[in-house]
């Protein structure tokens, strides 16, 4: 997905910076949470730039594979790196210490969506408040690990 020597381009948000840094700062030990909530950093692909793209998402898991969600806050519609996402789904991931690893993304079905959608809310409450506020179905994306 990413050359070794590239570097990612963090996303403009203020304090989704300034907590992406710290993460890849301190080597995965510092900033790797949310209110309590476990995150993880997210490299993709811009899918009109081309540019390598990193920013800091909460995690749920499903097994070995990561769980995210297109929240947005509950806007209308959906975040630029889910719309990324779905043009280039090949993603590199940093999870706590681990060295970052090559994983593929795919949204959920709606009926693996309504599976695991419980403990994703039980994880961030905010979710089910989000899912309130708009019309639009939150996605649910599935990380699987695509090689060690």
């Amino acid at each position: 997905m990413a050359q070794q020597d590239e570097e990612a381009v963090i996303s403009p948000t203020g304090w989704v910076a300034d907590q992406a840094r710290l993460y890849e700062e301190s080597g995965g030990t510092k900033g790797t949470g949310v209110q309590g909530v476990p995150c993880l950093l997210l490299d993709y692909r811009g899918r009109t730039t081309g540019q390598l793209r990193r920013t800091v998402l909460i995690y749920g898991r499903d097994g070995d594979d990561y769980l995210i969600v297109a929240s947005n806050g509950g806007a209308d519609e959906h975040p630029l790196w889910y719309r990324n996402l779905v043009a280039n789904p090949d993603v590199r991931l940093r999870v706590g210490t681990e060295e970052r690893f090559d994983a593929r993304a795919e949204t959920l079905s709606a009926e693996d969506k309504a599976r695991v959608w419980p403990g994703l809310v039980e994880l961030f409450a905010p979710y089910a408040d989000y899912q309130a506020k708009t019309d639009r179905d939150i996605p649910v994306v599935r990380l699987s690990r695509t090689r060690d």
